[in-house]
């Protein structure tokens, strides 16, 4: 399975840290720069999750919240605010999610690597009613 990940300026140095543990596609930014703007990157990974269906994205932004609005506009894309780990497993498990959006001012590096590794190894549940539910959106 392919990983993709992207992140704004906010997101730059928790991006660095899970490349550490993961093997993911760094799909930007590149540099800290803190001119860029979270768009650009919410949009990056969502097109590449949405081509190759068997992989999934994170994106970090400074609340996470902004990556989420981004992504979750773009057609197929079931993005989700990991804000716990319970959370994570909840959006893979009952909802399919295929992006992980976290907030780098909110998480610690131990905290945020827990809550990546809970997103990737969970599987979706394949319960009817959730997959009905994930069909309406």
């Amino acid at each position: 399975m392919k990983i993709y990940i992207g992140a704004d300026h906010a997101g730059y140095r928790l991006k660095k840290e899970l490349k550490k543990h993961f093997n993911l596609i760094d799909l930007g930014n590149s540099q800290l720069d803190q001119n860029d703007d979270y768009p650009d990157f919410a949009r990056k990974v969502s097109q590449k999750v949405k081509k190759d269906k068997n992989s999934k994205g994170i994106l970090i932004c400074g609340g996470g919240q902004g990556m989420s609005m981004v992504a979750n506009r773009q057609k197929g894309i079931r993005a989700s605010l990991g804000y716990s780990i319970q959370a994570a497993k909840i959006s893979r498990k009952d909802n399919d999610s295929n992006i992980l959006c976290l907030a780098s001012r909110e998480l610690k590096k131990k905290e945020a690597l827990k809550i990546v590794n809970t997103f990737l190894k969970t599987p979706f549940s394949k319960i009817k009613k959730h997959q009905r539910r994930i069909n309406k959106i």
